[in-house]
């Protein structure tokens, strides 16, 4: 018997928060550990089996994700690499996808539609995982740019290159490559233009409404509204929903007022942590689902099938990602003297990040039992080796993604172009609160009395004395700290006062939660000031 959706939701949820309970006090990779703790869970003896429905999971879960992804990202540095972004989120994919489907022709058997399903299955890595890694250390920022802006693009070619091939072995017949390329630039130029559609649109509406909660209620709508229409049309919407992120990432300060953005903050960054946690648990729960699709007598092939497949994918990436860096200067030797080409520590890290996930998954499940001919070909076979090509990167590369940055020194420089970033920041800070005091200036004995003048210069030469103590001791980040305890100190001293007038009935329940609001706000303000005036430490 099935259980009720909500306690399964329920579960989830509470298992996903005791995790990163654990994962916080070990040191741990969470999305490493949830996927681990939801393996462990699929075969306890009396749970209920938890079938991932992939619609659930492209059409549901996905799109808050992207479009986040793309409201993050850097717009200038998406455009500043768009060329290497797109030779990862397409060349290699396609790359990619053409040896895992010439392996599996040759050495197993499989029909060139059916190779051409399996290699776009397993062609992209996915666009939660890999970052929930490497954002745990402090890489170049480059190296994070093309990571980011490859996982935004790259799940839409290979999930149109999926439906391409789905359609061959659903038809019976070959794939017609030609049509193949005129419909995939169809559909890469209608989801673009719808895109920038609903990121105009979605922000003059949340323009004109004029009330932070409305907005925000706009703002969870513009992904689904994104994906739904290009997937409904027979495109994948993942590239729509990109777009309309970095839409509103470049527009976004002209059209959301502040409120609307301190709410964002809260309300994004906790769907953001249950969509991604929920994920990646349901990832590992669906091993036993997945083992179910197997022959017993098919296990030694498919298990060989997995482990060439695995390191196919794994030593293709490196390839590709060492000969766009390196052939071009090789080949043509002006242009290796027009342009400086990536440290060898850079490409090598970006080979050995090719982490697959949910999408994978999700791809792979929808897969359907049967054909017009019959059963579906070799679709168990799919199945298990694309959730072992998941396990082996997630895992294997997830595990040892620190070790490898350490070692090759990205750490590091990562680390100094951090610092490098912090002080061009406060000095940014610096510059604004002299520019207001220069205001203020011009304002004195206008329209403001001399003591508010006063208080305002003297609130504003504070700050700006905490920020030139934050860039003189950027590297230890003490005299941040130390005054950050100190400050926090006061305002515990006032919720203690606060809560014994309460407590005494010398102040009502309205009064208290206003003070308690006020002060929430100076803490938070004072968190964040100290998270801007201190450097990344590792």
């Amino acid at each position: 018997m099935l259980l009720p959706a909500l306690p399964i939701g329920f579960g989830l949820v509470a298992v996903s928060a005791l995790a990163a309970v654990v994962a916080r006090r070990t040191a741990l990779p969470p999305s490493i550990l949830l996927v681990l703790v939801g393996l462990g869970l699929g075969f306890v003896p009396g749970l209920p089996r938890i079938d991932l429905r992939p619609d659930l999971v492209l059409s549901l879960l996905l799109p808050p994700l992207l479009y986040t992804s793309g409201v993050g990202m850097s717009w200038r540095g998406f455009k500043d690499n768009l060329w290497p972004i797109l030779l990862m989120a397409v060349g290699c994919v396609l790359f990619t996808a053409f040896v895992v489907a010439t392996f599996v022709h040759h050495v197993l058997g499989l029909s060139w539609a059916v190779g051409f399903v399996l290699g776009a299955v397993v062609s992209p890595p996915d666009a939660v995982a890999p970052m929930a890694i490497a954002r745990r250390f402090p890489l170049p920022k480059r190296i994070l740019i093309i990571l980011e802006g490859e996982g935004l693009v790259n799940d839409a070619t290979a999930l149109i290159l999926f439906s391409f091939a789905l359609a061959a072995v659903m038809g019976g017949g070959g794939m017609d490559v030609f049509a193949a390329i005129e419909r995939f630039f169809a559909v890469v130029f209608g989801e673009i233009a719808w895109g920038l559609l609903v990121g105009w649109g979605g922000l003059v509406l949340r323009r004109w409404s004029g009330d932070p909660s409305v907005e925000m209620v706009l703002a969870l709508l513009m992904p689904f509204a994104a994906f739904w229409v290009p997937e409904s049309l027979g495109g994948s919407g993942v590239l729509a929903t990109v777009v309309a992120g970095l839409y509103v990432s470049w527009n976004g300060p002209r059209f959301i007022s502040p409120a609307t953005r301190l709410q964002g903050f809260f309300v994004w960054g906790l769907t953001v942590y249950l969509i991604e946690s929920v994920i990646f648990l349901l990832t590992g729960l669906q091993a036993p689902a997945i083992l179910d699709h197997l022959d017993p007598a098919e296990w030694q092939r498919v298990l060989i099938a997995a482990l060439y497949v695995s390191a196919t994918v794994i030593a293709v990436r490196f390839v590709w990602v060492f000969a766009y860096s390196y052939l071009p200067g090789l080949v043509w030797p002006p242009l290796r003297r027009r342009r400086s080409f990536p440290s060898w520590q850079s490409v090598f890290i970006l080979g050995f990040t090719g982490i697959r996930g949910v999408v994978s998954l999700a791809a792979v499940l929808s897969i359907p039992l049967m054909t017009g001919a019959g059963p579906f070909p070799e679709r168990g076979l799919l199945l298990l080796v694309t959730f072992w090509v998941i396990l082996v990167t997630l895992v294997g590369q997830g595990f040892t993604f620190a070790w490898v940055a350490q070692k090759l020194g990205l750490v590091d420089a990562g680390r100094r172009e951090a610092e490098a970033d912090k002080r061009r920041e406060i000095a940014a800070r610096v510059a604004s609160i002299d520019a207001a005091l220069q205001r203020l200036d011009t304002l004195e004995g206008a329209v403001l009395s001399p003591d508010a003048v006063a208080q305002l210069r003297r609130r504003h030469n504070d700050r700006r004395a905490y920020f030139m103590a934050a860039c003189k001791d950027i590297v230890s980040g003490e005299a941040v700290l130390s005054s950050t305890n100190l400050e926090l100190r006061f305002l515990d001293a006032e919720r203690s006062a606060v809560a014994k007038l309460y407590s005494d009935g010398a102040l009502g329940d309205e009064a208290r939660r206003r003070i308690e609001r006020e002060l929430d706000l100076d803490e938070s303000r004072i968190r964040h000031a100290a998270e801007s005036g201190a450097t990344i430490q590792v």
